[in-house]
C-alpha cells in the first residue's frame, strides 16, 4: 500500500505538472466572435481588469459581495510596451482553483437576473454571448456557482455598446467574484454582469493596457480550460480560514460543506505556482533515493558495475548482466553469436530469452 505522503506526492505533481502545465501560449489566435457579438477577441491586446473595476460597457451594476478596493501598482495605465508572458492551463476540476466564504454567496445571483431581464436589449445581446436564448437567462444564471478566482486569469471578456456585446481579452485580477458553471469555467463576472468564454491565447509579447495591481505578474496567469466530466459540485478554498469547502454546482452557499474526501494537500499550497526554489519534500522511508550518476569517481560500484542504476534486461541492453562491454558512440555494435554467448541445453529453458529474439 502507497503511504500518505507517496499518494500526496503522486497528486501534486499529477495536478500541477499534468494539468497545470506551463507554457507560453495555450491555443492561437482566432475569432471568438459569438452570435449577437461583435469584435474578434484580439488576442495580442489584453486588458488587466483590478477586482472591483466594473471595466468598458458593463452590462449591470455590481452584484459581486464585499470587495478591497483595488490599489494600483506604479506600472502606467495605458500604453505599455508588450510583454512576454506565460499562460498556465488549468482544469476547471483542479481543486483550489476557487475561493469564497462558507454558506456565503460571492455573486447575488437574483440581482443578476432582474438587471438583465429588465432590459430587453441588453438581455438579447447577453443571451447571444453566452449562446442560449433570452427567455433561458433566468435558469442559465441559476445553473451558474458564485466563487471567487484566486489567481490572476485571462478570459474573452464582453462588454455592451449600442446593443450588442463586443468581445475583449482581459486578465481578471484574482479575487474577483465570477459565476462559473458544470465545467469548472468562470462565466459571468460579477463586478459588471458581463458574460465570458474561454480565452484567446497566443504566445510571444502581448500588450497588456490597464490598471497594474500590486503583485500582478505576466508569467503567474492561468486559463481555465473545461473539465472532462460535467461537475456535481467545486472543491474550494474558505478565504476566511484556508480549509476546504465542498460547493454544490448551482448553489450559492447554503449547502456549504467539508469534503468528505479532501484533496491529498493542503488549501495553503501553491498547487498552481509551485516555486522551484521551494523546499523539497522528504524522500518517504519505502522510496529508494536515487545514487551518484556512473562518472562520479565516488560512487561506490555494485556487482552489476552500474552503481545505483538497475540492471536492464538482455532484450533492452543489447548485453547478459555484468558483461564489460562499452559502447562508444559511432562505433559498431557487435553482434555475437546465440549459440556462442548463450548456450543453453536441449531440455532447458533458453537464459534470458534472447535466443528466442534474435530467432530465424
Amino acid at each position: 500500500m502507497r503511504s500518505p505522503r507517496r499518494f500526496r506526492r503522486t497528486a501534486l505533481a499529477a495536478l500541477s505538472v499534468g494539468v497545470l502545465c506551463a507554457v507560453a501560449g495555450c491555443g492561437s489566435g482566432g475569432d471568438l466572435t459569438a452570435k449577437g457579438t461583435t469584435g474578434t477577441a484580439e488576442a495580442k491586446d489584453v486588458l488587466l481588469q483590478p477586482l472591483a473595476a466594473p471595466g468598458p460597457g458593463p452590462f449591470t451594476e455590481s452584484t459581486a459581495g464585499a470587495a478591497p478596493s483595488p490599489s494600483p501598482s506604479d506600472a502606467p495605465d495605458g500604453g505599455a510596451p508588450p510583454v512576454t508572458r506565460t499562460v498556465h492551463p488549468v482544469s476547471g476540476a483542479a481543486p483550489g482553483l476557487y475561493g469564497g466564504t462558507r454558506s456565503v454567496a460571492a455573486c447575488d445571483v437574483e440581482r443578476q437576473i432582474r438587471f438583465l431581464t429588465g432590459d430587453k436589449g441588453k438581455a438579447r445581446a447577453f443571451a447571444g454571448a453566452a449562446d442560449i436564448e433570452a427567455v433561458q437567462i433566468p435558469g442559465y444564471l441559476k445553473s451558474l456557482t458564485p466563487v471567487t478566482l484566486r489567481v490572476d486569469t485571462q478570459v474573452t471578456n464582453h462588454g455592451y455598446s449600442a446593443g450588442t456585446a463586443t468581445a475583449f481579452q482581459a486578465v481578471l485580477q484574482g479575487g474577483t467574484a465570477v459565476l462559473a458553471d458544470s465545467r469548472g469555467l468562470p462565466r459571468v463576472r460579477c463586478a459588471c454582469g458581463n458574460p465570458l468564454k474561454e480565452p484567446v491565447v497566443v504566445g510571444g509579447e502581448v500588450a497588456h493596457r490597464g490598471e497594474r495591481w500590486p503583485g500582478y505578474d505576466p508569467a503567474r496567469i492561468v486559463a481555465v480550460q473545461p473539465s472532462a466530466q460535467p461537475l456535481t459540485s467545486l472543491v474550494i478554498v474558505d478565504d476566511d480560514d484556508s480549509s476546504w469547502i465542498e460547493r454544490t454546482a448551482g448553489d450559492s452557499g447554503g449547502r456549504d460543506r467539508s469534503p468528505a474526501d479532501p484533496p491529498p494537500f493542503e488549501p495553503s499550497d501553491d498547487l498552481l505556482f509551485p516555486s522551484p526554489t521551494g523546499p523539497s519534500e522528504p524522500v518517504p522511508p519505502d522510496a529508494t533515493p536515487p545514487g551518484p550518476a556512473p562518472s562520479d569517481p565516488a560512487a561506490p560500484e555494485t556487482p552489476d558495475g552500474f552503481g545505483d542504476t538497475p540492471p536492464q534486461e538482455p532484450w533492452e541492453s543489447g548485453m547478459p548482466p555484468g558483461d564489460p562491454w562499452e559502447y562508444e558512440e559511432g562505433a559498431p555494435e557487435p553482434v555475437p553469436e546465440p549459440t556462442q554467448v548463450f548456450p543453453a541445453e536441449p531440455d532447458e529453458p533458453a537464459e534470458y530469452g534472447v535466443p528466442e529474439l534474435f530467432a530465424g
